[in-house]
């Protein structure tokens, strides 16, 4: 099968398409399924271990991954193309999406709690755009901040993948939603039910004057120190990226040794009730991606390249084969 694949640490150029052994489900893949890949996406999560970003060498190999081929992708939307003995929720033919590992790839090993049926007014390039992003917001806003219906949430980095879907799912828990993006991305987040904007490049929301009960800041542009007199008493401050800049998790640390709880940092954990919601509220029409584009997989060294800029809008969706 072809696959991206990268044996070095370094830029999007790294990347290969070549071709390789499919994965099999073999005696101990009990609880997993064979996927046909149909769509991927490219999150950040992609690019820095391509990167070899230093914390991810400490697990993937210091100066070169451990193991001698290494891919990518952790969103998949495709067809069940075999089961594991033990999986009782799908069978042969089935449309699903979810999370993975290696999905840049013509065919992918996933487990049976971390993906779903497909839903049934979306097409596979829909769907491959959702699972890591809306994870991510969904569980940042109801686990960690416990969000409540009227409280004041901010979202900064709403244009991007985790930020459009963080407005949506903090609309449907009936919060007070200001969305901080650029100027050219202004109306149509507005149109997913944002009510009010802030452009950044004319405006500093840290000095604003406002309070907010949450502030989920999935660009990572502001440290915790800078964010914090925005919040209320019991208000909480959420980073996605609590490495960028490096010094974020040590301001969060010493701001909870010193008393101050209000800093948290998320990393979303996929599991099939989630992603089970998840697809309640895209069926309801209350839930959708927008993809800003789509590249074949011959050209996932662009893909990469695009989303490492910072700027996306929405997702960028990578199409491995037609379903």
């Amino acid at each position: 099968m072809k696959a991206a694949i990268y044996r070095s640490y370094g830029p999007p150029e790294v990347l290969k398409i070549e071709d390789v052994e499919p994965p099999v489900l073999q005696e101990e893949h009990e609880d997993r399924v064979l996927i046909q890949v149909h769509y991927a996406s490219v999150n950040p999560f992609d690019y820095l271990h391509r990167k070899g970003y230093f914390p991810i060498r400490l697990v993937n190999g210091l100066f070169a991954p451990k193991e001698q081929i290494q891919r990518l992708g952790i969103d998949v939307a495709g067809t069940i193309a075999a089961i594991g003995k033990n999986v009782t929720r799908f069978k042969v033919g089935d449309p699903i999406f979810g999370n993975c590992v290696g999905s840049h790839a013509e065919y992918v090993r996933a487990r049976e709690n971390a993906i779903c049926m497909l839903p049934n007014n979306i097409t596979f390039k829909e769907a491959a755009a959702i699972p890591t992003a809306a994870l991510t917001a969904l569980q940042a806003l109801r686990d960690v901040a416990r969000i409540e219906k009227n409280q004041k949430v901010l979202i900064n980095g709403a244009s991007g993948g985790v930020g459009h879907f963080a407005v949506q799912i903090a609309g449907f828990y009936e919060a007070d939603v200001t969305a901080v993006c650029s100027t050219p991305n202004l109306k149509w987040v507005k149109d997913l039910g944002a009510n009010a904007m802030i452009d950044y490049t004319r405006e500093d929301f840290t000095r604003n004057g406002e309070k907010y009960d949450i502030i989920l800041d999935v660009a990572a542009t502001y440290t915790y120190f800078r964010c914090k007199h925005s919040l209320t008493r019991s208000g909480v401050y959420i980073t996605e990226n609590p490495l960028k800049p490096v010094y974020r998790p040590f301001q969060i640390l010493f701001s909870s040794i010193t008393g101050d709880k209000r800093g948290k940092s998320h990393l979303s954990l996929p599991n099939d009730k989630d992603m089970a919601f998840l697809r309640e509220l895209i069926e309801q029409g209350q839930l959708r991606p927008m993809i800003e584009k789509v590249y074949p997989l011959d050209r996932i060294v662009d893909a990469h390249r695009h989303v490492e800029n910072g700027h996306t809008q929405g997702k960028v969706v990578v199409e491995i084969q037609k379903g």
